[in-house]
């Protein structure tokens, strides 16, 4: 009968061996796990809230049972079967969620919320056991290790210390590394790998007919991989063609293209549109065009001959940047982006090739620190709800953003909101009054996004209607189009007594809050884009 004491040195090392591998595997199954949800649902809060709590109550009753089970079953070949049942439930969650993924991409396109629901559910559940099973490692290594009382706390003090170390490769490499390298479901795959591997030797230094009878665990690993992992991790809305499909580390990236050549930049769980283009038409009508009106608001007259540079805080596939480029050729501009992936696919598909744009790869406060002064215009293009990075929100950004401008300089942001809903708008309409004199408000047509312009001066919606009807007859169409659309869109703008700063900034509370209701009262099956 296996003993509980480790008889060799080598059982010690293997032991403490699987410690570490048990916590690795622990933080890499939920940092993935996130990212596997994120692909489909998103990263708010919401999501990692669940994410996070389900994860902390399955280990939470992995170490009441495993203490449990040590007690009664106190052997390496228990221990060790734990381990792999572990290893090839962390391996197959991911591989069997795959088509479940799938589904809720379809319903998220749909806006079927029962479906979107069911899903995220159901993706949480098959975690429950591999995460369980993940947590009954530790009680039950210090069970094993435990050869003399009076060295508990000692060997409990290294045990924790291993599996913690485990938990630091498991958080970053997954994120930094392996992800972006070779996706989540094979992230998934070579952490349960190594566990397995490191399962079987344990158990059959103990008991070989017990690693024999279990064998059949690689291979149903290997044929689910195989059949799950082909195709996109998500299809393309119907009527478009996927052209390019990639993991980086902050965004599932796809670029997807229509019937009529127009390519569009989706995120995540493809909810919203973040960068649209085509080879001949630059007038979209959506949200970007609304940054080419920004300095119009200044007093007339105001001709493009004084637009001197621009800078772009959230470039995503460089839309923005394109449409300045062709009313302003030559114009330099500069474009900051977080994610190198999204940077890569707008210059490989989406004609994000302008010789005078300088793309600094950097977070949109850190990278503002970077460019020059003398801005005519700053947009921030950041603020996709849910995804609101509460940083680039507060008073003390956009006095970081006032230092960069020109006197007559004018920062643009596109602010998300519902039909009812105008708590994120007002309140960054009151933060950004705290820096600067005046604030327009422009809700763009036929979505949910809401156009803020500040500027330097004292202004008046009239100065755009003035600028537009003194615009040169050879001034660019899709200046003139812009122009048109917004002097049409302006509606009163309403500050709230919200206002945000670096040291307040409930800026997730907000958003999630409308999230919830817009839910609730079914303003999902409202949505058009």
């Amino acid at each position: 009968m296996t003993t509980s004491v480790p008889s060799t040195r080598l059982q010690r090392r293997l032991l403490y061996l699987a410690v570490f591998c048990g916590g690795m595997t622990t933080l890499a199954v939920e940092f993935s796990a996130s990212r596997l949800l994120g692909n489909i649902f998103g990263t708010s809060n919401v999501v990692w809230a669940n994410i996070v709590g389900l994860i902390l109550i399955y280990l939470s009753v992995g170490y009441f049972v495993g203490g449990r089970w040590a007690d009664r079953s106190p052997y390496y070949t228990t221990f060790y079967k734990i381990i792999t049942w572990a290893a090839f439930l962390s391996g197959v969650a991911p591989l069997v969620a795959h088509p479940i993924l799938r589904a809720a991409a379809t319903a998220v396109q749909g806006y079927d919320a029962a479906v979107m629901v069911g899903s995220f559910v159901s993706v949480l559940i098959l975690f429950s056991a591999p995460i369980t099973l993940l947590g009954c490692v530790s009680p039950f290594s210090i069970r094993l290790a435990l050869s003399d009382v009076e060295e508990a706390g000692g060997t409990a003090g290294q045990l924790y210390a291993l599996s913690t170390f485990g938990s630091i490769i498991g958080t970053f490499t997954p994120v930094l590394l392996l992800i972006p390298t070779v996706g989540t479901a094979r992230t998934f795959l070579i952490f349960a790998v190594l566990l397995l591997v490191l399962g079987f030797v344990g158990l059959a230094l103990q008991d070989r007919r017990a690693a024999l009878r279990l064998l059949w665990m690689p291979v149903v690993l290997a044929v689910l991989a195989v059949a799950a992992l082909t195709g996109p991790l998500r299809p393309a809305p119907a009527g478009m063609t996927l052209l390019y499909e990639d993991e980086t580390a902050y965004n599932l990236v796809q670029v997807v293209e229509d019937d009529a050549g127009y390519r569009y930049l989706l995120l995540n769980e493809g909810q919203g549109i973040h960068s649209q283009w085509h080879p001949t038409d630059l007038s979209f009508d959506r949200t970007w065009d609304f940054f080419l009106t920004g300095p119009y608001f200044n007093a007339p007259p105001y001709t493009p001959d004084r637009m001197h540079r621009i800078a772009i805080v959230g470039l995503a596939a460089g839309t923005i940047a394109e449409q300045h480029d062709a009313v302003y050729p030559g114009l330099p501009m500069d474009g900051i982006e977080i994610d190198p992936g999204i940077v890569e696919a707008g210059r490989k598909y989406m004609g994000m090739t302008m010789p005078n744009l300088n793309v600094i790869v950097e977070d949109g406060r850190y990278g503002l620190t970077q460019i020059g002064d003398g801005y005519t215009m700053i947009g921030v293009d950041a603020y996709r709800v849910p995804y609101v990075p509460w940083q680039l929100t507060t008073v003390e950004f956009f006095e970081e953003v006032q230092s960069h401008l020109a006197p007559d300089g004018v920062v643009i942001i596109n602010v998300g909101r519902t039909g009812t809903d105008r708590r994120l708008s007002e309140a960054m309409t009151a933060t950004l009054l705290e820096v600067f004199p005046t604030v327009h408000t422009m809700d763009v047509p036929n979505s949910y996004n809401t156009i803020l312009v500040a500027t330097q001066q004292p202004t008046s919606p009239d100065h755009l209607r003035a600028n537009l009807a003194a615009l040169p007859q050879d001034a660019s169409p899709v200046l003139r189009a812009a122009l048109q659309s917004a002097a049409v869109s302006i509606v009163p703008t309403v500050p709230s007594d919200l206002v945000f700063t670096d040291d307040h900034a409930p800026v997730e509370w907000v958003v999630d809050s409308m999230v919830i209701d817009f839910v609730i009262n079914g303003g999902i099956n409202e949505l058009d884009q």
